[in-house]
């Protein structure tokens, strides 16, 4: 039976519409751009070390080096929200589409130039400044990218479909993460540590640089979002800064928004990025199990933000909210108090709360939709952008400091992070928001409710 959309005023109900191969090409261009993208955001911190030997002077002391080299990794962070506020303000006076096209060209260029920078030893302070600089814009372009990737396929994509659409955006983005693992892998496989340090740490940099600006490319066939031309059709983009309106009329969904990047931070920073080194540092796991344990959990995580964004259509966003949760709550205890146990054990276990972690797919599903049309680009991007710096910035100093006195910290703070996500998940904006097409309110499912 096809099911139909509701109409107003006792219309007549019209098919709703399933996806097209349009849709597809949509999802497929939008995927690997954000998998590209993302993958030249964290390339970076897979190769600090040697990053730090090159671009400082050799005389400097180690721990001050590497507090340098994460400092200028930091920077990325910072640079988020006036990237993200900047990028968004004008994808919603001028479109998507075209600020969903620079922010990958802003991430591809300069990841092309890190890997061609010369080093301290033939330009001296420069280098590191230089490094700074690549980094700041990186940050800026992935402030407008993946909120931008959002909004852009959430105002794509059918209705019914909503939540698969985010939730394989999503996938694509966790991916880069992924294939950044693999190549640092590879890399380091294949060259010694001297090849490393002579040539081969500008591999995955060159590499990210070429296929990003192939994927700019692509994106040219990528068309406007229905929403944006409908608002444009009727002159019904913001007549004054997007920005001034979100603070103004919607500062619950700001804090709503940012309070479930909150939980998002913590499963990607603490799981995902953090842990392959406290398995080192903290239970003495040799850093290839480490590493392709992480690859596994990476690889679970993307699978679970398919199957999140699928459940969604179906169950409603509160109900995967809430098993999501709930089950990253008790996979983190199951997953940290078992180590460092055995080989088995540990790639279980990871990849089991990676599976888990997925469930941060539900963070843009309810996010984009929270704010109207008019200003769902700035809105989301100012919440997202503006939480994920400070957090995301954040835990590892704070999980550091408190690793001196519990080595269950990592544990512990992801348990209490999706705590938080629980208790959102029961809050009305979990269930409802703003419809993708007619500025109504639409269920957690994604149907719309006429106004």
């Amino acid at each position: 039976m096809t099911s139909e959309a509701t109409t107003p005023h006792g219309a007549r109900p019209v098919p709703a519409r399933t996806l097209a191969s349009s849709d597809y090409k949509t999802l497929g261009l939008s995927a690997l751009g954000g998998t590209l993208e993302f993958y030249d955001f964290v390339i970076y911190v897979f190769f600090a070390t040697v990053l730090g030997a090159l671009f400082f002077p050799a005389d400097m002391p180690d721990w001050l080096r590497q507090l340098q080299t994460f400092g200028i990794f930091a920077a990325g962070y910072l640079a988020r929200p006036v990237g993200g506020i900047v990028i968004a303000h004008f994808g919603d006076i001028f479109g998507r589409k075209r600020m969903f096209t620079l922010s990958i060209f802003l991430m591809a260029a300069p990841t092309l130039v890190i890997g061609l920078l010369p080093t301290y030893a033939s330009i001296g302070v420069a280098a590191p400044l230089l490094l700074l600089a690549m980094r700041v814009l990186q940050g800026a372009a992935i402030g407008g990218e993946m909120p931008g990737a959002w909004v852009f396929v959430g105002e794509h994509v059918p209705e019914k479909r909503y939540g698969l659409g985010i939730g394989v955006l999503t996938s694509g983005i966790t991916g880069g993460i992924l294939l950044g693992s693999l190549i640092a892998v590879a890399i380091n496989r294949h060259y010694s540590p001297e090849q490393v340090s002579d040539f081969a740490w500008r591999i995955p940099f060159i590499l990210g640089g070429v296929f990003g600006l192939v994927s700019v490319y692509l994106r040219r066939f990528l068309h406007e979002t229905p929403v944006f031309k409908e608002l444009a059709g009727r002159r019904n983009a913001a007549r004054e800064l997007p920005l001034r309106t979100v603070l103004r009329e919607h500062r619950l969904a700001c804090v709503y928004v940012a309070l479930l990047t909150r939980v998002l931070s913590a499963a990607i920073v603490v799981v995902v990025l953090y842990t392959p080194t406290y398995l080192q540092k903290v239970h003495h796991i040799p850093a290839a199990m480490a590493l392709e344990a992480n690859a596994l959990a990476t690889l679970t995580l993307t699978l679970g933000c398919l199957l999140a964004g699928w459940a969604s259509d179906r169950i409603g966003t509160r109900a995967v909210m809430l098993i999501g949760w709930g089950g990253l709550f008790a996979t983190a205890y199951l997953f940290y108090s078992g180590l460092p146990g055995t080989p088995a054990t540990l790639f279980w276990h990871y990849g089991l709360v990676g599976l888990f972690v997925g469930s941060i797919a539900t963070v843009p599903i309810a996010g984009v939709r929270a704010f109207p049309a008019p200003v769902r680009f700035t809105g989301l991007s100012f919440a997202y952008n503006m939480s994920y710096a400070v957090f995301g910035g954040l835990t590892p100093v704070i999980l550091t400091l408190w690793l001196q006195h519990d080595t269950m910290a990592p544990a512990h703070y992801v348990a209490v992070l999706a705590a938080l996500g629980f208790l959102l998940a029961l809050l009305p904006l979990a269930a409802r928001g703003h419809a993708m097409r007619d500025g109504g309110v639409a269920p957690a499912r994604g149907a719309t409710m006429a106004r």
